[in-house]
């Protein structure tokens, strides 16, 4: 049984460079209270000056991923100037995520609504477990779920992301897969082999190219289509002179497999 002195976020390293951060408040549904935010964030920030790192995996405990902000909390002194900070303090955790240098994958147990449904949107790739559902149900308690909506519309389809805000209904996974908000759905007691499986072919490539690629990836997006063809032949010739893409192409001329070190 969890007690006070249990950690609300759990760190696991491998040899790999795979870190594992484990929301750990399953008594609350991992809701994202303000230290668990403080948390993810020093974590975040300490994986984003590690050049050893290689992939973050986001998982939790118990039967829910994330069921958004500790709701408790955020009405124990209402003030406006309180609910900008607290919300500031999210988004600039969710766009650390983003602006990592090396992929995020969320494994999804469970349910993730509101920001917890945000948290899933801003990982770089999500796989869920087949008896998760997805909700951004803020309204049904009279608040938009104006953050999330960022990322919810950074994923999914205008019209399928909007009718989600303004229902607020549950999604299943298998429809979260067809909208763009996970990438791949398994029975639940597949869930870690399945993120395992994306893992090992990332780590099989090489982490410059990756951290190149992912900065890039997102930039673009952000921008024109001239501004973002510009941005990518500038990144894809920097890439090119990198020693591990010199080698990949010279292995693939070669008809060898790459030497990587």
């Amino acid at each position: 049984m969890l007690t006070t002195d249990d950690p609300l976020l759990l760190r696991h390293d491998d040899a790999r460079g795979v870190i594992t951060l484990t929301l750990n408040r399953p008594q609350a549904f991992n809701s994202l209270s303000e230290a668990m935010l403080v948390a993810l964030q020093t974590e975040l920030d300490a994986i984003a000056a590690d050049p050893k790192a290689r992939v973050v995996v986001i998982a939790a405990a118990g039967k829910a991923f994330c069921a958004g902000h500790d709701l408790k909390e955020m009405r124990a002194a209402p003030s406006q100037a309180y609910y900008e900070g607290l919300f500031a303090q999210c988004g600039r955790m969710m766009l650390s995520i983003q602006r990592l240098p090396v992929p995020v994958i969320a494994q999804v147990q469970g349910i993730a609504t509101a920001a917890g449904c945000q948290l899933v949107g801003m990982c770089d790739l999500a796989v869920a477990a087949d008896d998760a559902r997805f909700a951004v149900s803020g309204v049904n308690l009279g608040l938009f779920c104006a953050t999330p909506s960022v990322a919810l519309s950074r994923n999914l389809p205008r019209k399928q992301a909007f009718e989600m805000l303004v229902t607020g209904a549950f999604i299943s996974a298998s429809q979260a897969l067809e909208r763009g908000l996970v990438n791949r759905v398994v029975p639940h007691d597949r869930l870690p082999a399945e993120v395992e499986s994306l893992v090992a072919s990332i780590v099989a490539k090489p982490r410059v190219a990756l951290a190149m690629g992912k900065g890039l990836f997102y930039r673009q997006l952000e921008t024109g289509i001239a501004a973002a063809y510009d941005d990518a032949a500038k990144t894809m010739a920097c890439n090119m002179m990198d020693a591990s893409a010199l080698e990949g192409v010279q292995a693939f001329i070669d008809k060898r497999p790459p030497q990587w070190g």
